[in-house]
């Protein structure tokens, strides 16, 4: 089956999701395609923190009463150094601007249901997805639906927005782009369980090693702790999580309840340059990779697609190429600012506690670097501002 529509998007996380949402908004014609079924999409349990520039970004495409409705804002932060608590009030330090608390799966049943409600185009179960001619004028993508029909889409762009793992960025030659890549050279267990929900986000910095706990729903939590990177799924029985958890979390009486999911989590950054090949633009995962700390991931990907939407509108509506030029640049400024402060917060939060893997000369720094933020209101400020 042969058709034609003016973008094809390859995904359907936030990153695909998004975009489609603003390309409809803006007039723009878009087809979604994802391999995987939609119930399966919107289980996908990820992130949960949006940041002010992402909620900005909603209620600017006038999403924000579909898709932000009923969220919470927290903009403080717990920070528990040996069990002792400091709080960090982002949004006082950073002119009133917090993020909201938005798990993953909230999201992208909410993006999946405006998009269809106003119309759009987005098909589950698409398999064998393939982009072709990229760097031609009329680039086109093929794949093979549930009923075992092959299906070709002629179109003006192609948007990936498929992660890591996915086919967009498979499909650039090799050579076309740079890439870099880092190790933290550490292991993240991620733990969801039906425990209830800490008051704030919460950081636990303890010689055993890093730990976290951030709400998911007001029953549910989202745990990680650092582990070796070798480690396995059997080394990390129930009974040994919650009792690291309550050592590195400072807390005795730390509520439990029933794990449903353990998996673990690459420490590692990766970024592409340029994030665009031809008529194909990556999005999100599919051009960089960054850590959990700082709660970058999705935002990066709204950020990502909030620029190519503006972009893809002015070359097809207005007629200039300008903005989809700069895509490219603009966005990976961001990525870069927000990869160094991952880094620079994943040092701090890591080797303040444990001085196994870096040694103890690094500890002492890092716990300096953590006790600026208390004692300097500069450091403070620098600090929300870009966790904000």
């Amino acid at each position: 089956m042969r058709e034609s529509i003016e973008v094809v998007i390859i995904g359907s996380g936030p990153a695909g999701l998004t975009l489609a949402n603003l390309l409809q908004r803006a007039g723009v014609g878009c087809v979604v395609l994802e391999r995987q079924s939609r119930s399966y999409v919107e289980q996908r349990q990820r992130a949960g923190v949006l940041e002010h520039h992402g909620a900005r970004v909603f209620e600017e495409w006038g999403l924000a009463g579909s898709v932000l409705a009923g969220t919470s804002s927290d903009s403080t932060l717990e920070i528990r150094l040996d069990g002792r608590p400091r709080f960090i009030d982002v949004a006082a330090l950073a002119d009133g601007r917090a993020g909201r608390i938005v798990p993953q799966q909230v999201l992208v049943v909410r993006l999946i249901k405006a998009f269809l409600e106003g119309g759009g185009d987005l098909r589950f179960e698409a398999a064998e997805v393939t982009p072709h001619g990229l760097d031609g004028a009329t680039p086109t993508v093929t794949y093979r639906d549930a009923d075992g029909v092959v299906h070709e889409i002629e179109c003006a762009y192609v948007a990936g927005c498929d992660g890591f793992h996915g086919v967009s960025r498979a499909g650039v030659p090799e050579g076309a782009l740079t890439t870099y890549t880092y190790d933290h050279g550490v292991g993240w267990l991620t733990v969801l369980a039906d425990a209830p929900a800490p008051r704030h986000p919460l950081f636990g910095i303890h010689p055993a090693g890093f730990a976290a706990q951030f709400a998911r729903g007001p029953k549910a939590s989202r745990f990680y702790l650092e582990c070796a990177p070798g480690d396995s799924l059997d080394e990390w029985g129930d009974e040994r999580i919650w009792e690291q958890l309550r050592l590195r979390l400072g807390d005795a009486t730390l509520a439990t309840g029933p794990i449903t999911e353990k998996l673990f989590v690459e420490m590692r950054c990766f970024v592409a340059d340029p994030m665009r090949y031809g008529r194909l633009f990556l999005v999100g995962d599919a051009a960089h990779i960054i850590t959990p700390m700082g709660g970058k991931g999705m935002n990066l990907a709204i950020a990502d697609a909030n620029v190519l939407a503006h972009g893809l509108r002015a070359a097809l509506r207005e007629g200039d190429e300008g903005p989809l030029a700069a895509y490219s640049e603009t966005c990976l400024k961001r990525v870069w600012d927000h990869q160094e402060f991952s880094r620079w917060m994943h040092e701090m939060m890591h080797e303040a506690g444990n001085a196994a893997p870096a040694g103890p000369f690094r500890r002492q720094l890092a716990r300096a670097r953590l006790e600026r933020l208390f004692a300097s209101d500069a450091a403070a400020r620098a600090f929300a501002d870009l966790m904000a």
